[in-house]
């Protein structure tokens, strides 16, 4: 893979400098970029607008288009995308609430995916994203993490199929041997 030209970093935990998923979100990227990638930061945690009945009337070809300007510019950042990191902490079991927003205001019929005769297809081909998921309990990947098989659900619901997983998981039982673990999963992306 060749180095994106164009990198969105989705960050969602309100913990600042002191959260793990946002650490590993920049290792990442640092892993990912050259020197003239473009690294946009679209910082979810302090709140994205939730989908209410004015947006689903613009949406749906309401006179009204201005409910749907945060909407426009979300997904015009993933659009110009070639790579999304998404980091994200797994609180209770599941996403932060403002990532769900995120996600509700990017997952747009006829704009990022399409319904077809053999049901929904992705607009967003040809795009990579990484998943940097951390957790004080909850094993990435277990029974009961809903947060990381939901995020690539969705991103392959918009067309985003190439997606790596960077786990920081159960930090508050073993707290090196996870950083360790997330440290060679990021060493193992393609530059």
């Amino acid at each position: 893979m060749s180095s994106p030209k164009t990198i969105l970093n989705v960050l969602a935990s309100p913990r600042g400098e002191a959260s793990v998923s946002r650490q590993l979100a920049d290792k990442v990227i640092a892993r990912l970029k050259h020197e003239d990638t473009e690294v946009v930061t679209r910082d979810v945690s302090d709140g994205v607008p939730i989908v209410d009945g004015a947006w689903i009337g613009a949406a749906h070809g309401g006179e009204d288009q201005s409910p749907l300007a945060t909407s426009q510019e979300l997904v015009a950042e993933v659009q110009n995308a070639d790579h999304i990191v998404i980091a994200s902490p797994i609180w209770n079991f599941g996403v932060p609430a403002a990532l769900k927003a995120w996600v509700d205001q990017i997952a747009r019929a006829g704009v990022t995916f399409k319904y077809s005769e053999s049901g929904p297809v992705g607009l967003l081909e040809g795009k990579r994203a990484t998943i940097v998921i951390s957790s004080g309990g909850t094993e990435a990947g277990s029974e009961i993490d809903f947060a990381t098989p939901y995020l690539k659900h969705v991103l392959g619901f918009i067309g985003i199929h190439e997606v790596d997983v960077v786990a920081a998981d159960r930090l508050m039982m073993d707290a090196d041997a996870s950083m360790a673990k997330a440290d060679a999963a990021i060493d193992a992306l393609a530059a």
